[in-house]
């Protein structure tokens, strides 16, 4: 057994010192959602509906700004948002519906 460390030993200890620094809140670390499809399908629904984004926060309730970010990947919808959005992509007319009583 050897004692002496590998790049790749050093890299993983390294980036495991900055997850633990993240976590105990001594450093902020960059967060990217990778590989979502959420950005792309909330895009297609807007724009299927040829809606701008402000159009469409304004239509269904919701946050135009982050509406934004979920189209460019910055941030998820939580559960309900996510329900809503399926509930457009099928009856957007109930929606508006609903909002409007």
């Amino acid at each position: 057994m050897t004692t002496k460390r590998t790049t790749l030993g050093s890299e993983v200890e390294e980036a495991l010192g900055e997850v633990l620094g993240h976590v105990r809140g001594e450093i902020d670390l960059p967060c990217r959602i990778v590989d979502d499809q959420t950005a792309e399908r909330i895009r297609a629904l807007r724009k299927r509906l040829k809606l701008s984004r402000q159009k469409f926060a304004d239509r269904f309730g919701l946050d135009a700004r982050a509406l934004q970010d979920w189209e460019q990947g910055r941030r998820v919808p939580d559960r309900s948002a996510r329900v809503l959005l399926t509930v457009i992509d099928r009856e957007p007319e109930a929606v508006e519906r609903a909002l409007a009583s």
